[in-house]
Parts: C-alpha cells; sequence; structure tokens
C-alpha cells in the first residue's frame, strides 16, 4: 500500500477528540478513564482508514471500540468520516502494535486483525500479528477470555494463523474460506473488504477463543 501524506496530519490528529493522547497514561483504565462506563472494549489493530470500526461502533453502542493504527496520515482519513458524528463508544490511538504492552493491561475483550500485512518472508514471520511474539502480548492485555477475530484474502497468513493459534492454545470455533457467503455474520467491511469482494476475492474468516 502507498502511504500518502496529508498535510497537517500530526495537527488534525493532536487535536480531534476521538484520539486518545499520552495512552500509556491510562494503561488498566480505558473503561472507567477514557469511556465513564463498564462496557467491554474491543481493540482493532491496524485499523486503516476506519471503515470497519465506525461501523461496529454504530451498531453496538454497549461496546467500547478501540482503533490501534500507526500512521498518523491513514487516523486522518478515519477522523474525516467523523465530522459532525458523535460516537462516544469509540477511540484511537496512533502507535505501533508493537507497543500494546505498554498501553494496555487486562481490559480487552476481543481483537480484531483485518487484512493485516501477511510478511510472507519467513524471516519478517515474527512481524505477523498472529505471531507467538504477539499473541504473548495479546496475552497481556486480554480481560479474562481471550477472543481472536481475524480477516484476510492472504491464505498463507491465514494458514500461518491456525497454525499459531492452535500452538498457542486457542481453540477455533468459528472458520470460513468464503466470509461473503456467510449470512449468519454480521459482518462489517473495512476499505479493503470492499474492493476485494467487487473483484470477486474470497475472504478468509476465524474466530477463536482462548481460557484463561
Amino acid at each position: 500500500m502507498r502511504l500518502r501524506n496529508v498535510k497537517n496530519a500530526r495537527e488534525i490528529v493532536d487535536n480531534s477528540s476521538y484520539v486518545i493522547h499520552n495512552p500509556q497514561e491510562y494503561r488498566g483504565g480505558y473503561a472507567n478513564k477514557i469511556f465513564k462506563n463498564s462496557n467491554p472494549i474491543h481493540l482493532e489493530i491496524g485499523m486503516g482508514k476506519g471503515n470497519f470500526i465506525i461501523d461496529k461502533a454504530k451498531k453496538n453502542p454497549n461496546i467500547n471500540f478501540i482503533g490501534i493504527e500507526r500512521y498518523e496520515s491513514v487516523m486522518c482519513r478515519a477522523l474525516e468520516k467523523l465530522d459532525n458524528v458523535s460516537l462516544p463508544n469509540l477511540r484511537f490511538i496512533c502507535i505501533d502494535a508493537a507497543k500494546l504492552g505498554d498501553v494496555f493491561c487486562n481490559e480487552i475483550e476481543t481483537i480484531y486483525l483485518n487484512f493485516s500485512d501477511p510478511w510472507p518472508k519467513k524471516r519478517h514471520a515474527k512481524r505477523r500479528l498472529t505471531s507467538s511474539l504477539f499473541l504473548n502480548t495479546y496475552d497481556k492485555i486480554f480481560l479474562s477470555d481471550a477472543i481472536i477475530i481475524q480477516k484476510t484474502d492472504n491464505v498463507g497468513l491465514f494458514e500461518s494463523s491456525i497454525i499459531n493459534l492452535s500452538i498457542y492454545g486457542y481453540k477455533i470455533f468459528d472458520i470460513s474460506l468464503d466470509l461473503a457467503a456467510r449470512e449468519d455474520i454480521d459482518n462489517s467491511l473495512t476499505e479493503y473488504e470492499e474492493k476485494f469482494m467487487n473483484q470477486g476475492v474470497k475472504i478468509n474468516y476465524l474466530k477463536a477463543i482462548k481460557k484463561n
């Protein structure tokens, strides 16, 4: 993906009420300190332009959603969609996923991994968001039972995820090789997903849980 620079991206992000600044200060207390309630917190890692998580927040007012995005220029695209929109159950954090353990502690119920970078080369395997390195980090941020939901068009990443999740103690209790054909799943689309579906590309889906 070519990253297009957005003029004044830093300023836009810094001035948005949807963005959590100095997120380390709220570690372990996002429900009370940020959302002012005890509702569950769902986290999307790599939210991109925000289509998925904004739709989720609109559909589920009793769930708190936090979107993680590394690049300010990308986050700006999500913020544009929230002009004159009030979603008190939605917040964003601009950080690298590698720093999740510094930001959260035993407070996340569900993690969404939507069309993550597949890092296909073997030497980059540890960078995949379902590598043992990241799964170990997720253990530290989940509240109790761990739930991971993944969508990807990349078969290699999907197969790798199934193996790693199983080794790490997760039970995959829902899986599909063609998500568009599943009418029983209330699916919120990402910008990539819309594009792939229009091209006839099949989307792989899994939902895994680990009892703690």
